[in-house]
């Protein structure tokens, strides 16, 4: 008779993410993940297969967590400027607040290179962002808030851009003022 599994797999996904998030791929042993998770490596195994598959888990949770609370920044907030800017401005925030953290996406890109999947999954997350701000963009664009002649996709790849080394500024403490001129000039980008 198969045992029943007596933790909550949700849960566990939840803090290893926040695990990855905070230590990186790397730096996260499956010590560590097992004290986390509060599970044995039987039940690791059976859960999850490897650290590796726990992690892509893990950065298409956060992808999916990061893209429904952009969509809805973008599409909840009256106007593209103030949008974009909220968007922005709470990455800053998130980075003051605790510049070690990062965002999980960069460090996917940056540190798994050698690990197909994980940087097809951040590729992924990538085109999400871009996907979401084009769209918000072209329904702006359609409104008459950003000028006919601006190309959407274009702007959406570069506030993309923009926002991947945002999140790496922000790891890099340069602080607020260094951030918020970076922001004023990529906000001038929708004029």
């Amino acid at each position: 008779m198969a045992r029943i599994r007596e933790f909550d797999i949700d849960r566990a996904l939840d803090r290893a993410m926040d695990l990855f998030w905070r230590k990186g791929y790397a730096e996260t042993s499956l010590q560590d993940l097992l004290k986390e998770l509060s599970i044995g490596s039987g039940s690791f195994y059976a859960a999850f297969g490897s650290k590796e598959q726990l992690y892509i888990q893990a950065l298409d949770r956060y992808t999916s967590l990061q893209g429904r609370d952009l969509e809805t920044a973008l599409d909840g907030t009256p106007g593209i400027r103030p949008a974009v800017h909220g968007v922005l401005s709470a990455l800053i925030e998130a980075d003051l607040a605790d510049p070690a953290r990062g965002c999980l996406v960069v460090s996917a890109a940056t540190q798994c290179g050698g690990r197909p999947q994980a940087a097809d999954r951040a590729g992924t997350a990538i085109r999400q962002v871009e996907s979401f701000l084009a769209g918000a963009l072209e329904r702006a664009r359609a409104r008459g808030e950003i000028s006919a002649e601006k190309d959407p996709r274009e702007l959406a790849r570069f506030l993309t851009t923009f926002i991947q080394g945002l999140r790496v500024v922000g790891g890099a403490r340069m602080g607020r003022e260094f951030m918020e001129d970076a922001l004023s000039t990529a906000m001038r980008a929708l004029d």
